[in-house]
């Protein structure tokens, strides 16, 4: 079974990062390895809604994303983890998102969706946000509802979704009651069966 994971967070050992590697520790655990996609030290562009894919299905820019491209064509499991900001996914994982027009073109022009493989296609979202009260839930409901967007585009069908607010602070996650449980736990579901 193939992992893949996005880090949307530009923050070096922040707070959405210790949930991810959380849940990389219960894929892990169940014999699985967790290819994971820094984000925000790698090089891409933002969708320039150029019409390039829409006959195609591949985007006519050549950047990191090529390698992403390849990742999410032959996965059967992804993970997306983002910090929130101004109540909407990191500038870092909404660009990635966005560039995924190209599997949209494919799947809802071409008629050429990611084939499920042998294992079926699941998710993870990870979200964390400093808000609290309605704001900070608004916060998770935008992010949730483009995560959606991006899961089903790539023909993954359901996703689990983890999300924490009031956890600003660098490493605040570590005295959240049971993020960190709930991450590991949310991790080795994500490989069963």
């Amino acid at each position: 079974m193939k992992v893949i994971a996005f880090l949307g967070s530009p923050r070096e050992g922040g707070n959405t990062e210790l949930l991810l590697k959380e849940a990389r520790k219960g894929i892990e655990e169940s014999g699985f390895k967790t290819h994971v996609f820094p984000l925000s030290t790698m090089n891409i562009m933002p969708c320039q809604n150029c019409g390039g894919c829409d006959d195609t299905g591949i985007c006519i820019y050549e950047d990191d994303m090529g390698q992403i491209y390849e990742a999410i064509r032959t996965c059967d499991r992804i993970i997306l983890a983002s910090p929130i900001f101004f109540s909407a996914l990191s500038a870092q994982t909404k660009m990635m998102v966005d560039r995924c027009q190209a599997f949209w073109c494919e799947k809802y022009l071409l008629k050429k969706p990611i084939p499920p493989g042998i294992y079926g296609r699941k998710g993870l979202l990870l979200l964390v946000g400093g808000m609290v009260k309605e704001i900070g839930t608004q916060g998770m409901q935008c992010a949730e509802r483009s995560a959606k967007a991006f899961f089903r585009t790539v023909s993954v069908p359901g996703h689990k979704t983890l999300n924490y607010t009031g956890v600003d602070a660098k490493g605040a996650i570590l005295k959240h009651p049971t993020a960190l449980k709930d991450a590991y736990e949310a991790g080795k579901e994500l490989v069963k069966g």
